[in-house]
């Protein structure tokens, strides 16, 4: 008996914390059972080649959001070319219905969380006893799981993220978000989680990517996370998602006494319109949101990422673009604009005649359009979505970029600049550093008649931060005097250019 457990990640960088726990729970089976990770930019039939290459009697595929047409194409290849191998799907995209994507070529499907059922499962198909296809949402008792962390290998330690949770579940019902369906939030066995993540260090890991939904929920547990990464010496790297109304002392003691480089609190905003927010069901205290954001902000080191939703039922553009102002005007924080998906199985559905809401039936299912943005719209705003990230959140032009809105609207000049330069690139994607800042300077200085020199002193301040990098073309001509202090870090004219 051969068992193969994969996946397809978005990318080489990302493990799968899902097929690790798999294999940690094969129990007799585990021997039988090997890890195989893709990404969604390698070949299928290559793909399916290496899998097959082990013979495999049953192949176990995760199923995501960004992998599911990928997937649906390699389970394809597989079956006509071994059609006995037992294929099992599980997975956030064939856990609830409908299936948008066809998956009827695979044997057997399990809906929910599968540690425990895809054992179960195998060891049915072993014995000829395996008789229904689909098997049933389950929830496992998180404390008598065996863990996933000894099995990742070194070169996942030293090359890729290590993804890690100490609780499973939201307390909250966000309409548009799967954890609104779990029926509450449950808890592994800390003290047993935190031997294994002190295991994980010893062994060189450094990169740890929480995927608990709120971290900041459970504040003894919270804070006996943030002991261990604080007891430790820097260099490292911790990732998790809060809320961003609830940051007692004790938590903002702690958050405070991280160095510089190794936090990262990803904060779900998604609307700051209180009738938007009623409408998905959403909690929404902006007063502590606003306390909270600016405490992060100006006294820690923090790295914070803000989300925010185009889409959301009833949100129109312009309540979209005050959204927008008020976070910046609260924050200079990297902020993430999203587009609405429907993803199967949650409650945003129950809107669609109402706000007139138009999904597409592709992954990743994002909105068409809806009785408050056209589908034109919606277009304008995932490339308005593109161009903030690549010139905004990247902070290759932190400075520079607010020169477009400086005192106005962020939302009105970045809206303008954003159709301005796909106008002038008809493309969002493959656009090189030299050629946004080209943009961005031909922009100020043409559109918005900007003086040439005052936009160059903030470009080169900008992007002559890196060590060894050659003025661009476009600023050369006033580039004289320009130096850099590296023992400042800090770059500007000498007095007499100034």
């Amino acid at each position: 008996m051969k068992i193969v457990l994969s996946t397809l990640n978005s990318r080489y960088t990302h493990t799968s914390l899902a097929l690790r726990y798999l294999y940690a729970n094969m129990q007799e089976l585990q021997n039988d059972t090997t890890i195989m990770e893709f990404s969604i930019n390698d070949a299928m039939q290559s793909v399916a080649e290496k899998i097959l290459d082990e013979k495999p009697n049953i192949l176990g595929l995760g199923v995501y959001i960004w992998n599911a047409s990928q997937i649906h194409e390699l389970i394809h290849i597989i079956k006509r070319v071994s059609p006995e191998t037992k294929i099992v799907l599980g997975g956030p995209e064939v856990s609830y219905e409908p299936f948008r994507v066809d998956f009827s070529d695979a044997d057997f499907i399990i809906k929910g969380e599968g540690d425990v059922a895809f054992y179960e499962l195998c060891k049915n198909i072993v014995e000829n006893n395996a008789h229904e296809r689909i098997t049933p949402l389950s929830a496992p008792k998180l404390k008598e799981l065996e863990l996933p962390y000894k099995y990742y290998t070194d070169e996942d330690i030293q090359n890729r993220y290590i993804y890690v949770e100490i609780s499973r579940g939201c307390p909250f019902e966000c309409e548009f978000c799967l954890s609104s369906m779990d029926e509450k939030v449950r808890a592994f066995n800390l003290e047993k989680v935190l031997e294994e993540f002190e295991t994980l260090w010893k062994r060189g890991a450094r990169n740890f990517k929480f995927v608990d939904r709120t971290f900041n929920l459970n504040m003894k547990a919270a804070n006996m996370v943030l002991d261990f990464f604080l007891e430790k010496e820097p260099p490292y790297f911790a990732h998790f998602e809060v809320i961003p109304d609830h940051f007692p002392a004790s938590l903002r003691e702690k958050i405070k006494s991280f160095p510089h480089g190794a936090l990262q609190l990803e904060i779900g905003i998604q609307t700051l319109n209180t009738e938007i927010a009623n409408n998905i069901s959403r909690q929404l205290k902006i007063d502590k949101i606003k306390e909270n954001i600016a405490f992060l902000e100006n006294e820690t080191s923090a790295h914070i990422h803000l989300d925010l939703i185009v889409g959301l039922p009833g949100e129109s553009l312009k309540s979209f673009g005050k959204n927008l102002d008020q976070l910046k005007a609260m924050s200079s924080c990297e902020i993430q604009i999203g587009i609405l998906k429907k993803l199967s199985g949650t409650y945003i559905d129950r809107h669609d005649e109402t706000f007139g809401m138009v999904y597409s039936d592709i992954p990743p299912y994002d909105i068409l359009k809806n009785n408050q943005l056209s589908f034109k719209e919606i277009q304008k705003m995932k490339r308005f979505a593109r161009f903030w990230d690549i010139l905004h959140n990247s902070g290759n032009f932190k400075n520079s970029v607010e020169l477009l809105w400086k005192d106005e609207s962020v939302f009105t000049n970045f809206y303008a600049f954003s159709l301005w330069v796909y106008e002038q690139t008809d493309s969002t994607y493959k656009i090189s550093l030299q050629r946004q800042g080209e943009l961005l300077f031909t922009y100020l200085t043409d559109v918005k008649k900007l003086t040439p020199e005052v936009v160059a002193k903030s470009m080169l301040s900008d992007m002559m931060k890196l060590k060894g990098r050659a003025v661009p073309n476009y600023l050369k001509p006033y580039s004289e005097g320009f130096t850099i202090d590296s023992k400042l870090g800090t770059s500007g004219f000498n007095k007499r250019q100034q």
